[in-house]
């Protein structure tokens, strides 16, 4: 990958590079500085915004997008350097000037990078950290396997520029070290190597110590530490002891230096010891202004230096530039411990202003058309002028592939028994299935699956095991393979699954994939896979097993809030199907809604549960069997009804049994009840506020599930916490028993497990005993 930089560096271009540096500098403080001290603000609540933390990434974001970056290169952003994106922007045309007093007002710019809600370009959503790091890494996948798959994803780099504090996350090192990761030389990392954080100075940065497990894992490292005007200072005598004194120096110390004047620097830098002495009289030597700028002078400020460091990156494997930094560079709180969320004063900005050509009046003034600043923004816009993505329609869907499960089944094999049906029904959409999971393949029934369409590698590799007759699940890994398996990291999985879930909008190929974990880990892989939401990534999330029903594997493997997170997470839709037609009914309901702008991503919540298929009475009446499959779509159906109901039995997914076992007691005991089925809480839910007039949503499913000519006392039960049915009661206003888990689970067979948690048949009679009296 050839960068644009072309011919000589020449002194008169790195001028006109710094103007343009300043003024970015001078935008991003501006934008801050309007928002919190010039726009009214009524309430009194507090904007906020960084300008230090904008400061320190001016250069770095300068040198990039002026010199080297490429209209097919896609870049994240720090989420505190949103306002230096946008000035960016806003000298490139992409961003209207009306835009600019208006960072975190209610349709304004987002306080971090939003690919969806910000007016002007944005790559990557930013702000959860550490997760905004990693996108670009999957990314970079997604697009590799958009080319080899479909074609047509082209080539580019994916750019993560990164604070140093975000390397604390272990989504960031959980990334790193994936060994798909290794080959992606297209991924480059800059850090911000400002070495603070919120609060505080950073005492051990331990520079050397991430740059070496940035090696460790195949990286090139390259370190970008000092600046031209050290630089010439360490060449003179004495330099060489400074050079090792700012080296040795503990970071606090060091900080502590850029806070100083002319006169405590002479005082304090030469310290004592070895070659203090040599310091000293090198000191001695240079003039106050020197001294001061000096000290600050990192490489992460100097564009030559930066300039370089782009220049030699290896398109062989992933890079890393550790910038050296200054956090607040060029602003009056350069370097002060507790500059994070610090705003610079009225008279503060006016000094900004006549140092780097601002103006406080007119803060939002463009360069001179005649100027050469001007012609540089105005020919880095046309070279990044990227071409309309087409948009591609996803293809359809069949709603219903008509097989009739029976015997006895689970909805987890219920799963890969559905794709493997849709390569025959539908082999175009088939064709954009990717699934994903973090070494659960043969464990979550997908072996099927990943015997037919082979396992998904950038290069064509040798299986090993192909001759051995005794090897069941076949991993073929070859560029054409629909299955991506990744390490034991479920932050990955759901990383992975969301860029994947942008590939429409970012190239044009939708893609519907579907992540597939342990249901219990659902909770650990939610913040990622919430904020890939949140970034525009549509993918179905399947967690299986699930629940207590998990029954041998004892507590620590049985999920308990799954539900409720179904229920509330925005921009998804969760279902729990009780038999193998609701799995297929529903999986493909969920893989129609995904590449699409207006689509939406789904949670399954799956169960390894054997469960007699012929208890879902499906309908053989074709109209009947349809009208069945939209009500499991949207949210619960009928599955028994008694001549005159005196209690419903509202159940979902594995204790559905339970429930009709149940119900042929109480009709015994002269109390004949409704068995409604529950696949989507969440639904349900939406249609219960559509009622109350709190949002758009279709209803008519609670008239055909719920009607009020039947309504009566209640009992929902689940494998899961039982306030996640309870608003049902709200739809007739009846009484009700919740039936569910409350506490953590046990190791022991089924029945012990729905016996100790109240979910078993005995547990379901006494509360609609009680209900009914």
């Amino acid at each position: 990958m050839t960068s644009p930089v072309t011919g000589p560096r020449t002194t008169t271009e790195f001028a006109v590079l710094r103007e343009v540096e300043n003024r970015v500098l001078w935008l991003s403080s501006a934008v801050i500085h309007h928002a919190n001290r010039v726009r009214e603000n009524p309430s009194g609540l507090k904007v906020g915004g960084h300008q230090a933390s904008s400061a320190s990434m001016v250069s770095i974001m300068t040198t990039l997008w002026f010199r080297h970056l490429r209209p097919e290169d896609r870049v994240s952003v720090k989420p505190h350097a949103s306002p230096v994106l946008h000035s960016i922007n806003y000298l490139l045309g992409r961003l209207d000037a009306s835009y600019l007093p208006r960072l975190r007002e209610f349709g304004g710019l987002q306080s971090y990078p939003s690919r969806i809600k910000d007016p002007d370009p944005v790559d990557y959503s930013t702000g959860s950290v550490g997760i905004g790091a990693t996108a670009p890494i999957w990314g970079a996948l997604s697009r590799r396997y958009v080319d080899t798959v479909l074609g047509g994803a082209g080539t580019g780099r994916q750019y993560s520029l990164v604070g140093d504090a975000e390397l604390d996350e272990g989504a960031v090192w959980e990334a790193v070290l994936d060994p798909t990761v290794g080959e992606l030389g297209e991924v480059v990392w800059v850090v911000d190597l400002n070495r603070q954080s919120l609060d505080r100075v950073v005492p051990n940065i331990a520079a050397d110590k991430l740059q070496g497990m940035f090696a460790a894992a195949g990286w090139q490292v390259i370190t970008v530490k000092y600046g031209q005007l050290l630089e010439e200072l360490f060449a003179r005598p004495g330099g060489a002891e400074l050079r090792r004194r700012i080296d040795e120096m503990p970071n606090p110390e060091y900080q502590r230096l850029l806070r100083c004047g002319a006169q405590e620097l002479r005082r304090r830098l030469a310290g004592v010891g070895r070659g203090a002495a040599e310091i000293q009289a090198l000191v001695d030597q240079v003039d106050d202004d020197t001294l001061v700028d000096a000290i600050a002078n990192l490489g992460g400020h100097d564009l030559e230096a930066l300039d370089r460091a782009f220049s030699s990156i290896d398109d062989t494997r992933p890079t890393v530039i550790f910038a050296y930094t200054v956090k607040g560079y060029g602003l009056a709180t350069r370097g002060h411990p507790q500059n994070h969320s610090a705003l610079l004063t009225q008279q503060q900005m006016q000094e900004l202003a006549d140092r780097v050509g601002g103006d406080l009046d007119d803060p939002w003034r463009a360069f001179s058309p005649d100027s050469a600043a001007h012609a540089l923004c105005a020919r880095t816009a046309e070279r990044l002028r990227r071409p309309e993505t087409p948009s591609i329609q996803p293809p359809d869907l069949p709603a219903d592939i008509g097989r009739t499960p029976s015997g006895t089944a689970t909805t987890q094999a219920a799963l890969g028994r559905t794709l493997l049906d849709l390569t025959r029904a539908a082999p175009e959409a088939a064709k954009r299935v990717v699934t994903v999971s973090p070494d659960v393949s043969s464990s979550t029934n997908l072996g099927g699956w990943v015997n037919k369409v082979g396992v998904w590698s950038a290069n064509e590799r040798l299986n090993w095991f192909a001759d051995d007759a005794e090897t069941i699940l076949h991993w073929h890994e070859k560029p054409t393979g629909q299955h991506i398996e990744l390490g034991i990291a479920e932050t990955n999985l759901v990383s992975l699954i969301g860029e994947l879930g942008t590939t429409w909008s970012r190239w044009g190929q939708p893609l519907l994939p579907i992540g597939v974990l342990y249901d219990p880990f659902v909770e650990r892989a939610l913040e990622p896979w919430s904020y890939g939401i949140y970034a525009g990534g549509q993918s179905i999330l399947v967690g299986t097993p699930s629940g207590v029903s998990l029954a041998s594997e004892g507590g620590a493997h049985q999920s308990i809030k799954t539900p409720s997170i179904g229920l509330e997470q925005p921009g998804c839709v969760y279902y729990e199907p009780a038999f193998a037609i609701d799995t297929e009914w529903t999986l493909l309901a969920g893989l129609a809604r995904l590449g699409r702008p207006d689509g939406t991503s789904a949670y399954l919540r799956l169960s390894t549960r054997p469960v007699d298929q012929t208890l879902a009475a499906v309908p053989t009446d074709p109209a009947a069997r349809e009208r069945r499959r939209r009500q499991v779509v949207a949210g619960a159906y009928p599955l028994r009804r008694a001549a005159n109901p005196k209690v419903t039995l509202a159940a979902m997914g594995a204790v559905v049994p339970e429930a009709l076992a149940a119900a042929d007691r109480l009709d015994l005991l002269g109390i004949p009840a409704d068995v409604v089925c529950v696949t989507s809480p969440d639904l349900l839910y939406r249609a219960v506020r559509a009622r109350q007039g709190h949002e758009q949503a279709e209803s008519w499913v609670l008239d055909q599930t719920f009607p009020a000519d039947r309504a009566a006392p209640l009992v929902t039960v689940l494998d899961g916490h039982p306030h996640t049915l309870s608003f049902l009661a709200t739809v007739n206003r009846v009484p009700t028993t919740a039936l569910g888990v409350t506490r953590f689970g046990q190791s022991g067979s089924l029945d012990d497990v729905y016996r100790y948690h109240g979910l078993n048949a005995d547990s379901i009679v006494a509360a609609a005993l009680d209900l009914a009296g």
